[in-house]
């Protein structure tokens, strides 16, 4: 009998780090296709990954289509014979991170992700001096002040405002209505219509370094004469921080993408510094949104095995951190690896960075090479092709990930431990 349409209710998307679970996404022999509550991003990933070519795909060696146990005994030989193998995407979920990490543990890899560039401001913000943060939850129920700094918050996890901010099933005393919303930033650049009025002060991205340090001595009370600021003037920045220690719950959301400066780590200190200060006579409080390609999913389980972040070496000795000296593109710049593992099973426009070394690439089918790797084995997405688990944007809830159409793809961790058992003792 043919097969015929069949919708599925609160499916999970595992497209950025909100990993919103209201979805409905009609399975059909055309494919998967989001009828109710996927924004653009969840849109075109379920309908590209979910497309029937896509769904029995083969691995290749050296450009030539063979079978999966060929390409995964071609793919432990080269990395049976690597010196210095680097292992970097990392873009997956639970599952497939403690697997990688595994084989990683075996051959003496690096490990970093794609986000880390993006990713580290924030770990070093903590490393350096700690900060105050809560949870979408948190922000949803109680928030009366938000102050949202930069267009990654918006751009880069569209329903954030819809489902957490202006949500109308908030527990929010009074109405979400009265809250307090000001975008701080380059916000011309900010894609969305919002459904309540909200403050705009505009700032191009780099000129925050010298604007927060402002704003932060304006909530200590310290005189400012002279202030040059990328918004209209002192006095914006004054009734800014005047409404910010006005705020029974604030709350400081950014996204570390949009901080693309030299030492942008500072400013996010900065934003941490001031969130402390404002805690000695209110609750405030700051929310780095993230999870986008698995990042928090694969830091995690690196931080719950070894205690430290991505961007590490396993060797002889143990783990060796260095957030500077791992990172996969300055590595691969001054020839210090000899073997490339890259892993995307989020999003096939991932693609591995260009090198001259051997490159095993762990993808969707539909990804597209500037050069073909010596292996490739196209994986399924977790969310889609097969069932996982997902560590969400504020860090204290794993969603949980099914499977939404039949397919024949292994996951990342069917493969790494595949991989693994391959290679010699």
């Amino acid at each position: 009998m043919p097969q015929t349409a069949q919708e599925i209710s609160n499916v999970t998307c595992p497209f950025c780090g909100l990993a919103c679970d209201d979805l409905a996404v009609d399975n059909s022999p055309s494919g998967l296709r989001v009828l109710r509550n996927g924004c653009a991003i969840a849109t075109a990933s379920f309908g590209k990954l979910g497309a029937p070519e896509a769904l029995n795909a083969v691995p290749r060696v050296a450009g030539k289509t063979t079978t999966l146990q060929n390409a995964i005994s071609r793919a432990a030989d080269i990395l049976a014979a690597a010196k210095a193998p680097l292992i970097a995407g990392l873009g997956t979920d639970v599952a497939g991170a403690q697997a990688t990490l595994a084989l990683a543990d075996r051959i003496g890899a690096v490990v970093d992700h794609m986000n880390m560039p993006a990713k580290l401001r924030n770990i070093l913000t903590v490393q350096n001096g700690g900060w105050i943060t809560t949870t979408l939850a948190e922000i949803k129920n109680h928030a009366d002040f938000i102050l949202m700094i930069g267009s990654g918050a918006v751009n880069r996890f569209p329903r954030f405002l819809e489902r957490v901010v202006w949500s109308d099933d908030a527990m929010f005393v009074g109405d979400t209505k009265s809250r307090k919303v000001v975008f701080l930033g380059d916000v011309e650049h900010v894609n969305f219509d919002p459904p309540r009025d909200v403050t705009r002060l505009q700032c191009d991205q780099p000129s925050l370094a010298r604007l927060l340090p402002v704003l932060r001595a304006l909530v200590n009370n310290q005189p400012i004469s002279k202030a040059h600021v990328a918004v209209s003037d002192l006095q914006t920045l004054q009734e800014l921080a005047a409404q910010m220690k006005k705020a029974r719950y604030g709350v400081i959301v950014w996204a570390a993408p949009d901080f693309d400066f030299p030492h942008s780590e500072l400013t996010i200190q900065t934003l941490a510094e001031m969130i402390k200060d404002l805690n000695k006579t209110i609750r405030f409080a700051g929310f780095p949104l993230g999870g986008s390609d698995g990042d928090f999913s694969s830091n995690g389980a690196q931080t719950w095995q070894t205690g430290f972040p991505l961007r590490s070496r396993y060797g002889k000795n143990g783990l060796d951190y260095d957030p500077h000296r791992y990172g996969a593109n300055a590595l691969l710049a001054a020839k210090e690896v000899d073997t490339l593992l890259w892993i995307s099973s989020f999003n096939p426009e991932r693609t591995p960075p260009h090198s001259d070394i051997p490159n095993i690439v762990l993808a969707p089918p539909s990804i597209m090479f500037a050069r073909e790797p010596e292996v490739f084995i196209p994986v399924g997405t977790p969310g889609v092709h097969h069932g996982g688990h997902f560590i969400r944007s504020d860090k204290v809830v794993v969603m949980r990930l099914k499977k939404q159409i039949e397919n024949s793809l292994p996951s990342v961790a069917d493969i790494a431990s595949g991989i693994l058992r391959q290679l010699p003792n």
